[in-house]
C-alpha cells in the first residue's frame, strides 16, 4: 500500500521502546458526503476504524471496526485500498516508550441499513456518532480541535 505521509513529532529522543499499533480506516463517500465518526464530547471528526487485531487482517479488522463504531455494515467486494499514514510520537500512556501507528486507509462501500454500534467505554464516552459530513466542515472543526497536530 502506498504511503500518503507520515506524522512525526519526533518527541521521543531517548525511548527504548516502541509500541506499535496499527489501524484499518474506512473512507466511506455518500454523494457529496463522507461518513464520519463525530466525537461530540471533544467535538472533532474522525475517519471509523481502529485497531487490528493480531488474528485479523486489516480488511477484516475494517469491516469489525466499522460496524462496532458506526453500525455500517461494509460491503466486502468493495474494499479498495486507497493509501497508508505512519504517526510516530512519544507515548502518553508508557514511559520511555515510542508510539508508532500505521493507519491503512481503504476506500469502501456500505449496505444502505444501518445497525446499532458496539462502542467501548471510551468511545462511549466520547460520544462517537456516526455523521456525513461536508469534508470542508469537518476539516475546518478539526483545525480547531486542540490535540490536532499541525
Amino acid at each position: 500500500m502506498r504511503c500518503l505521509f507520515e506524522i512525526d513529532l519526533k518527541d521521543y529522543e531517548g525511548c527504548t521502546k516502541v509500541f506499535r499499533r496499527p489501524s484499518a480506516r474506512a473512507v466511506i463517500l455518500k454523494g457529496d458526503k463522507i461518513a464520519l465518526v463525530y466525537a461530540t464530547e471533544e467535538k472533532y471528526y474522525k475517519f471509523p476504524g481502529g485497531g487490528i487485531h493480531e488474528d485479523e487482517d486489516k480488511k477484516e479488522a475494517l469491516i469489525r471496526e466499522v460496524r462496532e463504531e458506526t453500525g455500517l455494515n461494509v460491503i466486502p467486494e468493495s474494499i479498495r485500498e486507497y493509501g497508508s499514514v505512519l504517526r510516530k510520537q512519544k507515548s502518553e500512556k508508557a514511559d520511555d516508550t515510542v508510539f508508532e501507528q500505521e493507519n491503512y486507509y481503504y476506500l469502501c462501500e456500505t449496505e444502505d441499513t444501518c445497525g446499532a454500534q458496539d462502542l467501548d467505554e471510551y468511545e462511549k464516552d466520547a460520544g462517537f456518532m456516526l455523521v456525513y459530513a461536508d469534508i470542508d466542515e469537518a476539516i475546518k472543526t478539526n483545525s480547531l480541535w486542540p490535540h490536532i497536530i499541525s
